[in-house]
């Protein structure tokens, strides 16, 4: 195997252990809003979900700033680019969605 074989199988072992770590903690805030779904309305949870989300995305987006001048050029970029992830990551969840209630529609059927 030559070594940029050997680069690679790394690259893709550490990209793999990197997805698998986003999916956990995905999964931890998942099990979390579940509970408080018990305890809440859906629409209420998912609110302050996306609530919660807007907020780091805005601490993360300062706390990178190196200046308040630094941060308000910023602004707007990090606004279309945690927009567009959400975009994209809703429209694959959706989809994922639709092929269940297919599957489960035509059980039932």
């Amino acid at each position: 195997m030559s070594e940029i074989d050997k680069q690679q199988q790394e690259t893709n072992k550490k990209q793999k252990e990197a997805n698998l770590n986003f999916t956990k903690l995905a999964d931890v805030f998942i099990a979390q809003a579940n509970k408080e779904c018990d305890k809440a309305d859906h629409q209420l949870v998912n609110a302050a979900l996306l609530y919660a989300s807007a907020r780091f995305s805005a601490f993360i987006t300062a706390s990178m700033s190196e200046s308040k001048e630094n941060f308000e050029s910023s602004v707007d970029s990090a606004v279309e680019f945690y927009s567009e992830e959400f975009i994209k990551m809703l429209k694959e969840h959706m989809k994922q969605y639709g092929y269940v209630l297919e599957k489960e529609l035509k059980k039932d059927a």
